[in-house]
């Protein structure tokens, strides 16, 4: 009678063990269903964290381009005023031999055919002179034009790296809200990072195509 008695109470026992837990799996699986949009999180916060190294890899290549672009433009800008030194010493020259042209033209001499050498001379240095001035100003007029060439890019540059900065930005607090979403299990939060890190694609992208 007794081993029955603890027969039955052990296969009530055994009974109750078997639907606690069937109970707990089917807690368990329905927490796994209710929490299952967390893997996508998951997902979507590694391609929000490819994108914004991604765009951090480009707002380091723009960074550079400014230093190069500037130091350029700074080279182009030193060789510029070498030439223009250079063409305002011609024009020294040039007005000198304009003046004793004049000076020997004023001055009566005997000698005609030798007055006359002396202005060809000198018509010859003032016109040597002359072309070498426009050669030169050329050459400057050329180096300040890739100058501001160099400035151009360069400021460019500087405003692609700063909306490409801005797309970081976003990029960094999408990460950061998707990441906090992981942990509290608030699918608002991931709601918000998408929207935030599409935005900061738009940013990137816009940045690309200008």
């Amino acid at each position: 009678m007794n081993n029955t008695t603890n027969l039955d109470k052990e296969i009530a026992e055994l009974k109750e063990f078997i639907a606690d837990l069937k109970q707990d799996r089917a807690a368990q699986k329905e927490k796994e269903h209710r929490e299952a949009w967390t893997k996508y999180t998951a997902v979507s916060l590694v391609f929000i964290a490819v994108l914004a190294a991604v765009a951090t890899q480009w707002s380091g290549k723009y960074s550079g381009r400014v230093l190069v672009e500037l130091n350029d433009s700074t080279f182009k800008q030193a060789q510029a005023s070498d030439q223009w030194s250079y063409y305002q010493a011609k024009s020294i020259k040039q007005n000198l031999y304009e003046a004793m042209r004049e000076v020997a033209a004023k001055t009566p001499g005997t000698n005609g055919e030798r007055e006359k050498q002396a202005l060809e001379a000198f018509n010859a240095k003032v016109a040597k002179y002359e072309a070498d001035k426009a050669e030169i100003k050329q050459k400057a007029e050329q180096l300040e034009q890739e100058r501001d060439a160099a400035r151009t890019i360069a400021n460019s540059a500087s405003q692609h790296g700063s909306g490409m900065g801005l797309a970081i930005a976003i990029f960094q607090i999408s990460i950061a809200l998707a990441s906090i979403c992981m942990v509290t299990k608030k699918r608002p939060l991931w709601y918000v990072a998408l929207i935030l890190a599409a935005l900061a694609t738009a940013k990137m992208i816009l940045v690309w195509c200008n």
